[in-house]
């Protein structure tokens, strides 16, 4: 029987964000008669540790430095005798090519990009210098075209290692978690409830939906639930008092089970300024919820194609989000299917199963 080929997934740790959820995703579902995994994190408590599978081999390092983990790093690809070093995001992925490189071993980097960096000419410059690790990289994963693009135009990357592949979605496990009991009393009372999720960071702008929540307050009976954490916290707590509408705007941070939370909403919403993917909007399709996005490229124009599976909006105007949110809000319920029935289908492009088996087929062509 042919030996398995040996991955190692390297991530600072199994966090809460979507490259801690795509991780998950393609270590519970890879093909064990194919692939060895062996998951290496930072020493981390991360949010989806308990939700690994036991048969997957999961080291921590000694240390929560990220520049201290290399030689470590290093060591386990040794040991471990890894064909594969699989990482995401752009500092981890210069540490796990350096620590490849140090191995002095065989292996090969497969690296993936999920976000749309760059604009100013300092962080331009720093992406010249990640590009210019990416170059020791075997194959370069995208999570959509706009991030290919971006890491051929901003990067330097070399356009013939670059691959799109969307982010996994594991619909089935969505469904069976939304169905869970939600202890919070304000998932079931009578108003209308708007709710979205994301780091409380300025990229997300959950600024803009507070601002936009106001002016719908004085028209709809509806609450809205933010789902998340981050240095924001108290700067939105603080702008929902000043617009009085503190009783009605609930910061109920980070949730193991969003979507419990998603499919009792009538109503998510994104207000993100850019996304390389939008994976949470992918997320909020398989638990039946209408979705209203800022056109935030390239993820959400990318994931709902133009508006063909939500109303866009341009981004920071609460005046149209507003208008939009109210309209999908007073749908009848006939046109309210039609749209999460629409969801429904876009779903097929992320199934976890088949995302999977492309990662796999990246991994099998790295090592020829």
């Amino acid at each position: 029987m042919k030996k398995p080929i040996t991955v190692v997934f390297f991530i600072y740790f199994l966090g809460s964000g979507g490259a801690g959820r795509t991780f998950l995703n393609i270590l519970n579902n890879i093909d064990q008669d194919k692939f060895r995994p062996v998951l290496v994190t930072c020493n981390y408590e991360g949010s989806y540790e308990p939700f690994l599978n036991k048969n997957i081999k999961f080291i921590k390092l000694d240390t929560k430095r990220l520049r201290k983990s290399i030689f470590p790093l290093a060591k386990i690809i040794r040991k471990e005798q890894a064909d594969i070093v699989f990482s995401t995001i752009p500092n981890y992925n210069v540490i796990a090519i350096l620590a490849r490189i140090l191995s002095f071993t065989r292996a090969k980097n497969v690296i993936r990009e999920a976000a749309f960096l760059g604009g100013d000419r300092k962080t331009n410059a720093k992406l010249k210098i990640y590009g210019f690790f990416y170059r020791f990289a075997t194959k370069v994963i995208a999570l959509s075209n706009g991030v290919k693009e971006n890491l051929i135009r901003r990067y330097n990357a070399d356009k013939t290692k670059v691959q799109v592949i969307y982010n996994p979605i594991d619909a089935k496990s969505i469904r069976e978690k939304m169905k869970e009991n939600i202890e919070h009393d304000y998932v079931t009372n009578d108003k209308k409830t708007i709710v979205t999720a994301g780091r409380l960071v300025e990229d997300k702008d959950q600024q803009t939906l507070i601002k936009s929540f106001a002016l719908l307050a004085t028209k709809v009976d509806a609450q809205l639930l933010i789902l998340g954490e981050g240095p924001l916290e108290e700067k939105l707590k603080e702008q929902a008092m000043r617009l009085g509408i503190q009783d009605r705007v609930h910061l109920v941070g980070f949730q193991n089970n969003p979507y419990a939370f998603f499919h009792r909403a009538d109503l998510f919403v994104l207000t993100s300024k850019r996304e390389g993917f939008g994976h949470v909007l992918a997320e909020a399709l398989a638990t039946g919820v209408p979705i209203v996005s800022t056109k935030c490229e390239p993820g959400a124009t990318e994931v709902l194609e133009d508006g063909k599976y939500a109303k866009l909006v341009p981004i920071g105007n609460a005046e149209k989000l507003a208008k939009a949110m109210e309209e999908i809000l007073m749908l009848p319920n006939e046109e309210r299917k039609a749209i999460i029935e629409k969801g429904y289908e876009r779903l097929n492009d992320f199934d976890v199963h088949k995302i999977v088996r492309q990662y796999e087929e990246v991994f099998q062509e790295a090592v020829k």
